[in-house]
């Protein structure tokens, strides 16, 4: 598919018209104060990928951060990584996303917590940044490379635009010995929009850019049991909550979540997160 045709596609998949309104309807259903949110208040829809922000958390520990620290999120979707490490740490974090949408209202809901002198949001290719060399300190990217075929290319620019030690910390989903994918899942309505490696390839590629191999653990049975409890509550007869992935992700949010529930289980897909220096 061609790279044009593939960012329509994604923007499609991901950038549904009037996600801010739905948002902010559902803080008023839910009693929030919208003069007073909080990134925390964000987190059930805005930490979109599996653990929440529990994993945020978990794996900001791991990786080194410190107040000061020019972050970069890569595929930072509605900033909820963003925010959470930023408010947690003191770091100020440039979001990159491919997403339009999820660009917009990012901004509009870093603006709605009052941290937008800490977090800002671009729209931009993960393949052609557009930073200098040597711009940040830390790169962090919580599932978004599953969208990205080109694993090189993503991992060269990401060393490009550290700074000389600086690292990259990451949350992927990656390719498991069982196949194929159940589709649809959270990331891919049909098959040519998952692009998912295996480990050893993925460890591979990225020694080829240039990284330092520092942290690397399979999270996915700490977080599987908790993602059924999503799904279920996704699938609920009397509706999921009034803030949750489902306002992204549509009608088909139900069953995208059990399929991410079966490739969990049956080990088609495992959860990775790792932290590697720039060599």
């Amino acid at each position: 598919m061609a790279e044009d045709n593939f960012e329509s596609t994604l923007n499609t998949h991901y950038g549904r018209k009037g996600l801010g309104d739905r948002i902010i309807a559902a803080l008023k259903e839910t009693g929030k104060d919208l003069d007073a949110i909080t990134a925390d208040d964000l987190s059930p829809v805005a930490e979109f990928h599996i653990g929440g922000q529990g994993a945020t958390l978990q794996l900001a520990q791991s990786a080194g951060m410190g107040a000061g620290m020019r972050v970069l999120d890569v595929g930072s979707g509605l900033g909820g990584p963003a925010r959470t490490i930023a408010q947690h740490y003191g770091c100020k974090v440039t979001g990159l996303d491919l997403t339009e949408e999820f660009c917009r209202v990012a901004t509009m809901l870093t603006e709605l917590c009052g941290m937008q002198e800490r977090v800002v949001f671009m729209h931009g290719n993960a393949l052609d940044m557009p930073f200098d060399d040597s711009s940040f300190d830390l790169v962090w990217t919580q599932q978004a490379g599953m969208n990205i075929e080109n694993k090189l290319r993503l991992y060269q620019e990401v060393h490009r635009v550290l700074a000389v030690g600086g690292r990259l910390v990451f949350q992927e989903v990656l390719c498991g010995p069982e196949t194929p994918l159940h589709l649809p899942v959270p990331w891919a309505s049909e098959g040519s929009m998952s692009f998912l490696r295996p480990p050893d390839v993925t460890r591979d590629l990225l020694a080829q850019a240039g990284f330092r191999e520092m942290i690397w653990h399979d999270v996915t049975a700490q977080y599987v049991d908790e993602y059924r409890k999503l799904a279920a509550q996704t699938a609920d007869p009397g509706g999921p909550p009034p803030l949750g992935i489902h306002l992204i992700l549509g009608p088909e949010a139900g069953q995208m979540r059990r399929n991410v529930v079966r490739n969990l289980e049956e080990q088609r897909i495992v959860l990775i997160q790792g932290v590697l220096k720039k060599a």
